[in-house]
């Protein structure tokens, strides 16, 4: 079973940029559509991004479509979230999720997803 990592994030002033990595091991994220979620405090946790050999250019919750960026590292077994013009409503812990599209007809962000990382803060504040 793949293990997920995120890491980055941390403290952002509005109209600012901060990156997150999502990094696997124990399995070759190409093979997978990975998600990024976020919880918002006192929210339900709800994806925001995702991407998959299937969904090359990248899916978008329209709350950061336009702001944010998903993308992969094959070389390092990364996803990316570039997330720009960043808004204090962007506060929130932020979860990547992987999940193997083999035998499947899943598209994001219709995905299942099975793991999951730990989880990480990111907090949008001057």
């Amino acid at each position: 079973q793949v293990q997920l990592v995120e890491s980055g994030g941390g403290l952002g002033q509005p109209g600012g940029s901060l990156s997150l990595s999502c990094t696997a091991s124990g399995a070759t994220l190409e093979d997978y559509a990975i998600g990024w979620f976020r919880q918002a405090p006192g929210k339900e946790r709800e994806v925001i991004s995702c991407i998959s050999d299937r969904d090359k250019s990248g899916w978008y919750a329209h709350s950061v479509k336009g702001r944010f960026t998903i993308s992969g590292d094959n070389a390092k077994n990364t996803i990316l979230l570039q997330m720009n013009d960043l808004k204090p409503e962007d506060t929130g812990v932020y979860y990547c999720a992987a999940e193997p599209l083999r035998g499947t007809v899943a598209r994001c962000p219709l995905v299942g997803f099975g793991s999951w990382g730990q989880g990480i803060q990111v907090t949008v504040s001057s």
